[in-house]
């Protein structure tokens, strides 16, 4: 407030004065304004003034920071200011408060200990008598009261108290002490003289608060709006509530809905789907609970507010951890593992990077789900498997319509709910058994869910609304890319996962699966035993598979005989040795691949991949009276009659060079035959076999037994490669062969190959029929070759 100049007699102001500095305040001339004082030197100076000289010059610091400023820190134009009130605080501070009395100007320090004394000169402001002054003043003042009016923190009091200011300077440092402005903006205000220039300055300064309580005036009101509108109907919807319960009417009802109002509130929907949600809610309020549409909306809803819209786990990766989980869970598979902790490592370097949609494709049983239970445990994440084997309806995977009776979302939203978290790892499980008919394409819809730059809005048929897939970490599993629309493969990252080995599954059984049956059989290693000579004849003799599935399952079978010998009384361990496997699984399933006990005419060892591994064929050839025909037997497939065809072509235009009568193969017949006729045989791989046998039947020669081969044959004698190099070495070496014979551009692929069953075989690689032949059959030359042979038949 500012007292009446014509009432208040100015003191005269003595040339020099103790200073007080100001940290983030400036004092105004004939402004009342409260001061704290707690510096030490301050405290000085507020103890050294007299009780008849109580005159100080107030100036303020120019920054907040400075702790002791020095006279360079303070602003040069201040104010003279007289204490009219003065109060000890009980830890030593003080409390002013001063009246503004003059302008002055900080001329010299005379002293600086123990507090500022400087030299000070009076500051007349200059007030113009023309009529710009009046205007000015008025605009200002007029300013200032709407200003009052729109402001919750200016009293009503000070419009009254500047329209009492008849001058034009008095009334300028008013408005200019009670508006909210900076340090920097007081102080230019306090340095301008001149009264107009002040005028012109305040007014663009009230301008601008004016704007602002405008703004803050039609945000609070917006508010009030809404807040009123929501008691509003709180209220309609007590008194509802009450009307309903005095009627005994529809009481369960109306709490049923209040029900689901507050989950879509918790929900925390986007904004979109909250909005659908409570459009829904008001719906289901207006049918009656008889209608039909009533129970779909109920479940539409129960859908939408269980899904998790916005809750999710926190990543932690620790590539140190991953790696060690990984090799707690799985044995061997250093590569897949490899790709699994480059791709976790990429994850640890920028969490928002879209990564690639990993695809682990392999034989079953080789553990392609688990690695995915792997990867969700090294994230710390939610796990949830989605079985797509055999599904051709697209709506699994979009949803159906809500029009539809029975109706629900596709099994990607349903995966979600189950996992209770919006960025789970999703294992999608046989991709290459999806299926496609008259009700689309199910991969084809799987086209926008794999793809990161559409699915963050990805709309289920049943929901309508965008749910964001986008932090999901989708996962894929198939056994074979073939069957794999190319659109769908093109967004995977395929990562191959071969057959074990049976020293892998050795270690697997010793490890994994033997602990894991005796702790389900109520078990311990103190009752049950299996050495390892037990289990590789169990691995050998009971199951022929790439994984270990089916040798798990043996594994059980042993553990509940032998729980039912401990349940019997049973208090010796259980030992089960090779020979006694027989009495608990019974005999043996399988037998391993034994060659021939000697060399034999027309029988040579082939080798062929399986889906569940390698394998070892022995083709037979025979040549015996006829017209020249080529029969095929043994449930051959296109591919491998044709390569038995190109294979004979090929021995016919060799015969010369082999010592074989050409007119042979038009006097006779040739029938090749693959054992095991009711197994389907296919592929181009037994090309350089067929030939081989072909060449021992027309020359009679035996080839040589311990020699397994593979490759494609062209009617040039080329060998071209083929696929399956890892199973059909691994087989080879079970079937106890030395030599195997391999195409020269499958080198590279041995390296999957371990090391121990490289050093066991003999391996050559081939580029031509001949050195096939040269390797197989033991032909000295062409004469020997031929000495078997009379009157163009075999002999």
């Amino acid at each position: 407030m500012a007292e009446d100049p014509e009432k208040t007699q100015a003191p005269v102001l003595p040339d020099r004065l103790p200073v007080l500095p100001l940290r983030g305040a400036v004092v105004f001339p004939l402004m009342i304004t409260p001061l704290h004082v707690g510096q030490a030197r301050s405290l000085r100076l507020i103890q050294d003034l007299g009780p008849g000289n109580r005159i100080l010059g107030l100036f303020a610091i120019r920054g907040e920071q400075i702790e002791e400023p020095t006279p360079s820190d303070l602003y040069q134009v201040g104010t003279a200011a007289n204490i009219v009130q003065l109060a000890h605080l009980p830890d030593g501070r003080v409390n002013l408060v001063v009246q503004g009395l003059k302008r002055i100007r900080l001329e010299e320090i005379v002293q600086q200990d123990p507090y500022l004394v400087a030299r000070l000169q009076p500051l007349e402001e200059i007030t113009p008598t023309d009529p710009e002054t009046e205007a000015l003043r008025r605009s200002a003042l007029a300013l200032f009261v709407e200003l009052v009016g729109l402001s919750p923190l200016l009293p009503d009091a000070f419009a009254a108290a500047a329209m009492n200011l008849d001058e034009a300077g008095p009334l300028a440092d008013f408005i200019a002490a009670h508006l909210n402005l900076s340090l920097e903006e007081r102080q230019g205000l306090l340095e301008t003289l001149n009264v107009n220039a002040r005028f012109r300055q305040l007014s663009i300064y009230l301008t601008r608060e004016l704007d602002l309580a405008r703004i803050g005036q039609k945000v609070q009101a917006e508010i009030r709006e809404e807040v009123d509108r929501g008691q509003r109907e709180a209220f309609l919807r007590r008194q509802l509530g009450a009307i309903q319960r005095e009627l005994g009417e529809l009481d369960e009802r109306s709490e049923e809905l209040q029900g689901l109002r507050t989950k879509v509130a918790e929900a925390k929907m986007p904004a979109e789907v909250q909005k659908e949600a409570e459009r829904e809610v008001d719906r289901l309020g207006k049918l009656p609970p008889a209608a039909p549409e009533y129970a779909m909306i109920r479940t539409y809803l129960d859908w939408l507010v269980s899904l998790p819209w916005s809750t999710e786990t926190e990543d932690r990766v620790d590539i140190a951890e991953a790696h060690r989980i990984l090799d707690s869970d799985h044995e061997d598979l250093e590569k897949v593992k490899e790709r699994i902790l480059e791709f976790l490592a990429v994850r640890v370097l920028r969490a928002e990077a879209k990564g690639p949609i990993l695809c682990f494709v392999g034989p079953p049983g080789v553990g392609k789900t688990s690695l995915g239970q792997s990867i969700a445990r090294a994230l710390g994440r939610r796990f949830t498997r989605l079985s797509l084997g055999g599904i051709h309806d697209e709506a699994e995977i979009r949803g159906h319509r809500r029009t539809y009776v029975g109706a629900l979302p596709g099994r990607i939203i349903q995966a979600l709910r189950r996992a209770g978290s919006r960025n789970p790892v999703v294992m999608l499980d046989e991709l290459d058994k999806i299926g496609m008919d008259f009700r689309g394409d199910p991969s084809a819809a799987l086209l926008e869910v794999l793809d990161p730059a559409q699915n963050h809005a990805f709309v289920d048929h049943y929901l309508d609304v965008p749910f964001d897939l986008s932090h999901v970490l989708f996962i894929g599993t198939a056994n074979i890319t073939a069957t794999i629309p190319a659109a769908l493969l093109d967004r995977l990252e395929v990562i191959e996962i071969p057959g074990y080995t049976e020293d892998q599954k050795l270690a697997i059984a010793t490890n994994h699966l033997l602990p894991r049956q005796l702790r389900e059989h109520g078990l311990t290693e103190a009752s049950l035993r299996i050495p390892d000579e037990a289990l590789l004849r169990i691995i050998r003799e009971y199951t022929r598979e790439a994984g270990v599935r089916g040798l798990e399952r043996e594994i059980a079978a042993i553990c509940r005989k032998a729980a039912r010998r401990v349940a019997e009384g049973a208090r010796d361990v259980i030992i089960v040795r090779p020979a006694e496997v027989p009495e608990f699984l019974g005999p043996p399933k399988f037998l391993p691949e034994a060659l021939e006990e000697r060399d034999e005419i027309g029988v040579v060892t082939g080798l062929a991949w399986t889906p569940v591994g390698g394998d070892v064929l022995f083709i037979e050839a025979s040549l015996v009276p006829g017209r020249g025909r080529l029969v095929l037997t043994g449930h051959l497939g296109q591919v491998m009659q044709e390569s038995a065809r190109a294979a004979l072509t090929y021995m016919r235009s060799r015969a010369d060079a082999l010592g074989i009568d050409a007119a042979i193969f038009d006097k006779h017949d040739l029938h090749v035959h693959v054992p095991g006729g009711a197994i389907p045989k296919d592929g181009p791989s037994a090309g350089v076999a067929i030939a081989t046998v072909i060449a021992s039947a027309a020359t009679r020669v035996p080839a040589r037994r311990r020699v397994a081969m593979t490759g494609e044959i062209t009617l040039r004698g080329r060998v071209l490669p083929v696929g399956g190099i890892r199973e059909k070495v691994m087989a080879a070496d079970r079937a106890g062969v030395e030599t195997v014979l391999l195409p020269h551009r499958n080198e590279k692929d041995l390296e999957d190959v371990p090391e121990r069953v490289r050093q066991r075989l003999h391996i050559v690689f081939v580029d031509h029929m001949d050195e096939v032949l040269k390797e197989a059959l033991p032909l000295a030359t062409p004469e020997a070759a031929g000495a078997g042979m009379a009157d163009g038949r075999p002999s």
